[in-house]
Parts: structure tokens; C-alpha cells; sequence
């Protein structure tokens, strides 16, 4: 089945043109046809890799890293790039999950999406090719078919954030997203040329990974540094990172569903898939790991402070997706790529389950208030309260994922944050205050969980005369939540940690991929196996890059030291007790003493205020960037474009049309006036010779 990996990709493909192209006909004849080919094109891309995934692990590990070239590309001078796809561990368990949580959120939009007239057929098409574009992003064997998906999931991003574009604040935020990452777009850009310009010096003349990753030892330690900020600048954008992370909170005014699709699982962990795949590149320059380190951490602790008092549901959610992306960059950073990976699948179960559950309250608000003709928001927690008995399924599933994020033992959630926390603190590249950045995050993570759990599912229902109407979401939306639900609760059992007695198969399965140890960096890399369409033969080879031993020294590996297991279990204590002292605080005040936040919010009004408005991050780049720039555009459109370019234009006509103007008048077609020109003619013509004859 590997030779039949381009079929992952060409099913959503299919999708996006039967509904694309025919699906207003297909609509107006049976609504129900436009999801059924959406949903079964992703269920067909899902069972495909299920195959090609089993069949990967009946390979030794030596053996899993298979490249399957599909078509020539590009074939321009130097520059040969083909449409190929990379088989392994990591490609095959972004794919895995990618697909396999887009199917549930296909599935869940069909009630989500029922009542929009009009548009249905154009959000499932948006949504397959939102797959089709993350799916050659996840499986691409070189950075030039990664960076397509890329833009991919860009352009749809914006599309999908921007679904209700008749509302205008819909709009802007779908501007607001795909302005953002053209920014970090173009630096990735700027890095892809650097990186094949300084291999090319070298006569190595490639963007294929394999190729690119086997000879990173020919880059000087400032070029790979230089690659990899700019690189990393392109995941700051896409992965919603300081100082790009702006776009995000706002993209919550799309689909509940695409919030669940871009900001869970999907686009927005494209960022720190590439740094994975790209962790012999990023190894040989400690500079640029601990910058992304740095900002992970920094961002963590940032989002996770404005989610404490925002009162939109999805809002919340958005910065928590924000600050648990912060971690995971804290774990690539510190050289724990396999951690960050694995913090990427448990963030993905849980906050797609809790975007999904939110989804459900949301559209059970708006079902309740419609039947009153009430135009209450029914995205602020401060309408809802009391849902518990009115959705118990909803409540259930959102109480699952609500501990799998807040990192309660036993759950996904607590298993790879705590192994990016003991990482941040023990290995060569972490430092104590990174541990303890990331632990107040998870404090505060758990409290504005808890508060959205309280405020949402408990106490009295604030919805009114609505409140009666209330009722859990359709089946199609339920089945979906349960599914992730459980996901939330078992999926960290497959990274059980030494200390605690497991085997880590997560980071066993990603071993072909990524160097394991106790605190190391990555020490060697598996060359690819070539598997082509052409050529059936595999060429298996290891190769140990002088890159990554200059990293390791580079990084003060050779003094590093080992913490006893007891710190471990210590530090594991620490940040589960910070975590439980967070539900506490949260369980004071929201159930118990609910008039503690009114008090607390007059008397620090200042601090309230700035969190509740974001830290006027927003208004600072209005001031700083957008104005200025709006200015100049002004300068450049009235003043430059209208008044010179313009002006030259039409004062050239205007001179024009005068002297037309002007000269007409000798050609009247009177015989009178051309009798007066030839006597006024032969009169200036004797004045001259008698002149003249003088």
C-alpha cells in the first residue's frame, strides 16, 4: 500500500471538485449528498492510512522511512523538485490524527452547519480542501511541497474564518489571519532560499529532506541560525506565537467546527511539525533553540494570563490554544522534540473535544434564544450557568477534556505536559526558570478551565425565558464529543513515562525520526529509504552527522548532569499541586463565593482591565504598525498615485484637449472664415517681402 500513499491526499481533492463544481445542483437536489461525499472522501483518506500505518509497523525500525515519488514538479536549472511523499513514524502520526479528528469534526459540522441556507455545500468544500492542503503539508518529502500546504492551509483559513463574510467583523478577522501569516510566510521563504543557496555552495542542490537533513554539516553555525529564526518566524505566525499570535483569538468568529479543525489539531500545529522534522537543522544552532524555547515559554504564561477573565467561551479556548502551543514550543526548544510531539497529539484529542463541546452550548444558546426571539450573545459565559442537567452529554465530555488540559494525573493531558516541564528543567538546553514559567501557566491553565466549566455547566442558568428550550445538541454533534472524549482520557497512555513505570512507546515509535536519550539533542538521523514508484528497491543507510555532535558539544552537553529520579517525582508533585490549587481557587470563586471576582475586579480595575483587553497588544500594533502604514498607504494613494501619477496623466490630457480645443476653430467648415484665413494669409506674406524688399 505505500505506492498508493498519493491516494491520502487525492480523496479530499475529489471532494472539493464533485461539491465544488456541482454542489448547488447537488443541494437543491438532496442536501444530504454534500456531506455524505465530504465526510466519505476523509473517511476514505482515514482507512487508506490506517492501512499504510499498520504496514508501517510491521517494518523494523530501520526500515520505516519510505519515499514514494508520485510526479516531476519542477525541473528549472538546478532545481529539480518532485510532487513525493515521506512514510514515516512522524509523517504517518500527524496523518493519523490530522485525518482522523478532521473526520469527526466533518461529521459534527453536518448539525453544526444545518440551518445555514444557502452556503452548505461551500463549507464542506472549504473543509476538503483545508485537508487536501494540511495532508501534502504533513506527508511532503521536501520543504517546497510543505510550504504549498502551508500556503494552503493559509488560504483556507481564511476563507473558512471568514465563512459569515457578510458580517463584518468575520471579515476582518479573516483579513486580520491571512495577513499575519504572509508575514511569517515570507520569512519561511527567505529561509528556504538561504538554506538551498548555502547547500548549493556545496554543490548540494535540494529542498528534499533527506538530502537537505544528511548534509546540514556543511552550513556554518550563523547560516543555520539564520535559517532557523526565519524559519521559526514562520511558525510564529502559523502556530499563533509571539508577536504573531494576534490573528487567532479573533478567528473565533468562524464555524465553531473550523475552530476546532484550524486551532486543534491542524493548522496550527503545522509550526511545530516542521520544527520536528527540521531537528538536526535546528540542533546545530543552540542560539536559535533557545529563542524558541524562550518564546514558548513567554507565550504560555502571556495567553494563559488573558484567558483568566474573558468571558467569550470560544475566546477562552483561543488563548488556551494559544498558551498550549507555547509549551509545546518549550519542548522543542529545549531539545524535547518528541515531548512537544506528543504534547501536539493529547492538545489535539482535548481541545478539539472542547471546541466541539463549546460548539454544542453555543448552538443549543442560539436554538434556546431563537424560540424567544431573543438576541442575547450565546458565546458569554455570563448568559449560560445551570447547562449540567439541561446537556448532560455535552457536560460529560467537556468535563473530560476540561482535566485531560489542566493536567490531573491519569489523563492525556497530564502525561505530556509534565514530560515538556521535566525536560524544560533537566535537560542540557533547560533552565530552572523555563520549568517555572511553565508550571504557573499550568496553574492558571486549570483555574480558567474550571472557570469555563463553572460559569458554563453550573449554578443557576442566567439564559432567562430561554432557559426551557435548552436542550442537547443533535447525534451527529454528540457522537463526535464522545469519540474525543475518550481520546482526552486514555490517548496519554501511549507516553507513560520510565518514572511512572511505562515504556514510552510514542517515543519509541518516533525513534526512527528523531534521536532519543536522557536530555539529549539529537546525536544521529536515519537517511531516508528510497521507495519510489519507479524503483521498488530499498536503500536503507544510517548516517551519524557531524552537525548534530557539534550541536551537542555546542549546547555543553558534556557537562551536563542527571537528576536523581526523586527530583522527577518532585517536580511532577509541584506542578500537579499547582494545578489542583488552581481548581481550588476557581471552585472559591465560582461556585462557592461568587461575589469574590466583582471584588477582586474593582478593587485591581487597572490589572482587570488589562487582561480583559488583551494587554492592548491589539491597540498598541493599531498604534505602532497599522495606523502608520494606513497613513502612508493614504500619502501614497491620494498624494502620490492621484495627485502626481494621476495629475501627469491627466494635466497632459487637459493640455491636450485645450490645444484641440483651441486649433478647431481654424478648420469651422465656413467659407467665410477660410476666405478670411487666405486674405489674412496673403496679407502677412506681401507684409514679409515688402519687409523684406526695405
Amino acid at each position: 500500500m505505500f505506492d498508493y500513499i498519493w491516494l491520502v491526499p487525492v480523496f479530499p481533492a475529489i471532494g472539493v471538485l464533485i461539491n465544488g463544481l456541482l454542489g448547488r445542483r447537488i443541494e437543491a437536489v438532496n442536501k444530504s449528498l454534500i456531506h455524505w461525499i465530504a465526510c466519505g472522501m476523509i473517511a476514505l483518506s482515514f482507512i487508506v492510512t490506517c492501512i499504510i500505518f499498520f504496514q508501517l509497523q510491521g517494518l523494523p525500525p530501520a526500515d520505516r522511512i519510505i519515499q514514494v515519488t508520485c510526479l516531476p514538479w519542477i525541473n528549472s536549472g538546478v532545481l529539480q523538485t518532485n510532487i513525493a511523499y515521506l512514510i514515516d513514524p512522524l509523517s504517518m502520526m500527524m496523518a493519523m490524527f490530522v485525518i482522523g479528528i478532521g473526520f469527526l469534526i466533518h461529521v459534527y459540522s453536518i448539525g453544526y452547519m444545518d440551518g445555514d441556507p444557502g452556503r452548505y455545500y461551500r463549507f464542506f468544500v472549504y473543509l476538503n480542501l483545508f485537508m487536501f492542503s494540511m495532508i501534502n503539508l504533513v506527508l511532503a518529502n521536501n520543504f517546497l511541497l510543505l510550504f504549498l500546504g502551508w500556503e494552503g492551509v493559509g488560504l483556507c483559513s481564511y476563507l473558512l474564518i471568514g465563512f459569515w463574510f457578510d458580517d463584518e467583523a468575520n471579515a476582518i478577522a479573516g483579513k486580520k489571519a491571512f495577513i499575519t501569516n504572509r508575514v511569517g510566510d515570507f520569512a519561511f521563504l527567505i529561509g528556504m532560499f538561504l538554506l538551498f543557496t548555502g547547500l548549493g555552495e556545496h554543490g548540494v542542490w535540494s529542498l528534499q529532506f533527506d538530502e537537505v537533513f544528511s548534509n546540514v554539516h556543511y552550513l556554518s553555525t550563523n547560516q543555520a541560525t539564520a535559517i532557523c529564526l526565519l524559519f521559526f518566524i514562520g511558525c510564529t505566525a502559523k502556530s499563533a506565537q509571539i508577536p504573531l499570535y494576534v490573528w487567532l483569538p479573533d478567528a473565533m468568529a468562524g464555524p465553531t467546527p473550523v475552530s476546532a479543525l484550524i486551532h486543534a489539531a491542524t493548522m496550527v500545529t503545522s509550526g511545530v511539525y516542521m520544527i520536528a522534522r527540521s531537528n538536526i537543522l535546528f540542533s546545530m544552532s543552540p542560539f536559535a533553540m533557545g529563542v524558541v524555547a524562550t518564546v514558548g515559554a513567554l507565550t504560555a504564561l502571556f495567553a494563559a494570563s488573558i484567558g483568566l477573565v474573558q468571558n467569550d467561551i470560544k475566546k477562552v479556548l483561543a488563548y488556551s490554544t494559544v498558551s498550549q502551543l507555547g509549551y509545546m514550543f518549550l519542548g522543542l526548544g529545549v531539545g524535547a522534540f518528541t515531548a512537544g510531539m506528543f504534547h501536539v497529539l493529547t492538545h489535539a484529542f482535548f481541545k478539539a473535544l472542547m471546541f466541539l463541546g463549546a460548539g454544542a452550548v453555543i448552538h443549543s444558546m442560539h436554538h434556546a434564544y431563537h424560540k424567544i426571539h431573543s438576541h442575547d450573545d450565546a458565546q458569554d459565559m455570563r448568559n449560560m450557568g445551570g447547562l449540567k442537567d439541561k446537556t448532560p452529554v455535552t457536560f460529560w465530555t467537556f468535563l473530560a477534556g476540561t482535566i485531560a488540559i489542566a493536567g490531573i494525573p491519569g489523563f492525556s493531558g497530564f502525561f505530556s505536559k509534565d514530560e515538556i516541564l521535566w525536560k524544560a528543567y533537566s535537560s542540557p538546553q533547560g533552565h530552572w526558570l523555563l520549568w517555572l514559567i511553565g508550571v504557573l501557566a499550568a496553574g492558571m491553565t486549570a483555574f480558567y478551565m474550571f472557570r469555563l466549566l463553572f460559569m458554563t455547566f453550573f449554578n443557576e442558568c442566567r439564559a432567562g425565558d430561554a432557559a426551557e428550550y435548552i436542550h442537547d445538541s443533535p447525534k451527529t454533534m454528540l457522537v463526535p464529543l464522545c469519540v474525543l472524549a475518550f481520546l482526552a482520557a486514555v490517548g496519554g497512555y501511549l507516553g507513560v513515562p520510565h518514572a511512572l513505570g511505562g515504556s514510552n512507546m510514542f517515543h519509541h515509535f518516533l525513534e526512527p525520526v528523531i534521536g532519543l536519550g536522557d536530555g539529549k539533542l539529537l546525536q544521529d538521523a536515519t537517511t531516508a529509504v528510497a521507495h519510489g514508484a519507479h524503483q521498488a528497491a530499498h536503500v536503507a543507510g544510517q548516517a551519524v552527522h557531524a552537525a548534530a555532535g557539534h550541536a551537542v558539544e555546542a549546547a555543553g552537553h558534556h557537562g551536563a548532569h542527571h537528576p536523581p529520579l526523586w527530583v522527577e517525582y518532585l517536580l511532577m508533585a509541584v506542578s500537579v499541586a499547582i494545578a489542583g490549587f488552581g481548581i481550588f481557587i476557581a471552585y472559591i470563586m465560582y461556585i462557592k463565593k461568587r461575589d469574590i471576582p466583582v471584588a477582586l475586579a474593582e478593587k485591581y480595575a487597572f490589572l482587570h482591565r488589562l487582561l480583559l483587553n488583551k494587554w492592548y497588544i491589539d491597540e498598541l500594533y493599531d498604534m505602532v504598525i497599522i495606523s502608520p502604514l494606513r497613513g502612508f498607504s493614504y500619502f501614497l494613494w491620494k498624494g502620490v498615485d492621484v495627485g502626481v501619477i494621476d495629475g501627469i496623466v491627466n494635466g497632459v490630457a487637459r493640455i491636450v484637449g485645450w490645444g484641440s480645443a483651441t486649433v478647431r476653430y481654424m478648420q469651422s467648415g465656413y467659407v467665410q472664415s477660410y476666405a478670411i484665413s487666405v486674405v489674412f494669409g496673403t496679407v502677412v506674406l506681401l507684409a514679409y517681402y515688402f519687409a523684406k524688399a526695405l
